[in-house]
């Protein structure tokens, strides 16, 4: 996964008026169905008004597997749908000490059974 800035998500929402959040949607959706294998949905989803909370739940799953449990999907998904571009803030934050963690240099997943 690609390591981005937490102010991106959070700053160019309002300079873009809002297509910086789907793009952000989308690359970190392609990098983590890559990288933990993840079952995320097409992005076109996020158009539609209900898809849209079935598609951030998936997000919010992928962002759990990604992150090896740092960020849970339950509070991927409220941070997601209740804070916008400040949930996305702390979702790349959770992304990016993912990619920092020792883990996922060596390739090693979590099991959350174990944990």
């Amino acid at each position: 996964m690609k390591r981005r800035s937490p102010a991106a998500p959070l700053l160019l929402p309002f300079v873009t008026f809002g297509i910086y959040t789907l793009v952000w949607f989308v690359k970190t959706k392609n990098e983590i169905n890559l990288v933990a294998h993840s079952k995320i949905p097409t992005a076109w989803l996020l158009i539609l008004p209900i898809a849209s909370i079935w598609w951030e739940w998936k997000y919010a799953v992928g962002v759990e597997e990604a992150t090896n449990g740092g960020l849970g999907r339950h509070a991927a998904f409220w941070i997601l749908f209740l804070l916008g571009p400040l949930g996305a803030l702390f979702v790349q934050i959770a992304l990016n000490t993912a990619i920092d963690s020792p883990a996922s240099r060596t390739g090693a997943r979590r099991d959350p059974v174990l944990a």
